[in-house]
């Protein structure tokens, strides 16, 4: 017990560290003896917590209460409650009901995914989407997205590819290790099958809007050998009314795709709500700036753009920066290569 207590007092103490630039610069940061000293307190106390277990029967029953109050209804954002045993996994979680007590609405999968989308049961009412959110829900685009459309963003927009940017980002996401990860907007499911082989985190949401795009997501995942399907879940929901509790997800992942959300403002923003204090935000996409800045008109023709698109282009990282500040994030940094920019931020302890 003095152990425990010993360890559980470093590991206070380290908790309390001042965070102010921590993303700054990063190789000083991760191999300082501060940052030394804290991850060993750290693992020294998940080592004795483990110990001190008669099997991983009870790590894994805390793991998956732990899971089971992640998910959240849409609506009020109040905790889901599984219709049965919760099971997180690509074959088993669509197939579970979640209801609302509150709402008194149930969501419910098909043979892919879970829909916890707003509209999700809906009978009759439809919305209107956005033509770039329309774009991403076409089978013929989820097709041919990790069929030469994703790899043709390194040519006009600098992207160095999933791999690399996989290890650009791994630096930014060490704080996260062990814990919940959400590719938002993951698309086919690129960093979502990365995160997964990478055995780095307890559980792994692949989340988009398009049905279609998380059936190729999910049809690639049953064509991997080397990936475990276990703590993997697909999950249809919007990037503006995320279905997670508030304070609960370690990290968030957002690959070339700030730019295709209607209101990135209202998606970085239920970003900083899910995650915990401390939790990291990661994200990619593009700038539109050095020979580009003397477009005549280029700010008021990005609105037009906009308006009927419904995506955004960033005429700046600076942009990026002010976007996640507003937000409640915050150390902000990014790396540039051409047009394309990689950004990381957290949410305050």
């Amino acid at each position: 017990m003095a152990t425990i207590a010993t360890a559980a007092a470093n590991l206070s103490a380290a908790s309390r560290l001042n965070t102010r630039g921590f993303f700054k610069p990063l190789s000083s940061i991760f191999n300082s003896s501060r940052f030394r000293n804290s991850s060993t307190n750290i693992r020294a106390l998940s080592a004795i917590t483990t110990v001190g277990t008669k099997s991983g029967t009870d790590l894994n029953e805390n793991e998956t209460k732990a899971h089971n109050q992640l998910l959240a209804c849409p609506i009020c954002h109040d905790m889901l409650i599984w219709n049965g045993d919760p099971v997180f996994s690509v074959d088993a979680t669509p197939k579970s009901i979640l209801n609302c007590t509150t709402c008194k609405k149930a969501y419910t999968g098909n043979e892919t995914h879970l829909d916890l989308t707003l509209t999700s049961g809906s009978k009759k009412y439809s919305e209107y989407v956005p033509a770039s959110s329309e774009l991403f829900r076409s089978p013929v685009v989820s097709f041919l997205y990790e069929r030469g459309w994703r790899q043709a963003f390194s040519i006009w927009g600098g992207f160095p590819g999933p791999e690399k940017e996989f290890e650009m980002m791994k630096d930014y996401l060490k704080p996260a290790i062990g814990g919940s990860i959400i590719d938002a907007s993951c698309a086919s499911g690129l960093f979502s099958r990365l995160f997964a082989k990478s055995g780095q985190f307890s559980l792994v949401v692949a989340l988009d809007f398009s049905e279609s795009m998380l059936k190729q997501c999910y049809d690639f995942i049953k064509q991997e050998d080397n990936i475990s399907q276990e703590n993997l879940i697909l999950v249809r929901a919007d990037i503006a009314r995320l279905p997670f509790a508030s304070n609960s997800i370690d990290a968030v992942h957002a690959g070339a795709a700030l730019h295709c959300w209607p209101s990135p403002s209202a998606g970085v923003a239920e970003i900083s709500r899910i995650l915990r204090p401390g939790g990291v935000f990661v994200a990619t996409t593009y700038v539109v700036d050095g020979p580009y800045s003397f477009i005549p008109f280029l700010s008021p023709l990005r609105q037009n753009i906009g308006q009927i698109s419904g995506s955004h282009i960033f005429l700046s990282d600076r942009e990026l920066k002010d976007l996640c500040s507003t937000c409640g994030l915050v150390d902000y940094t990014c790396v540039r290569n051409g047009r394309f920019v990689m950004i990381s931020a957290r949410k305050p302890n």
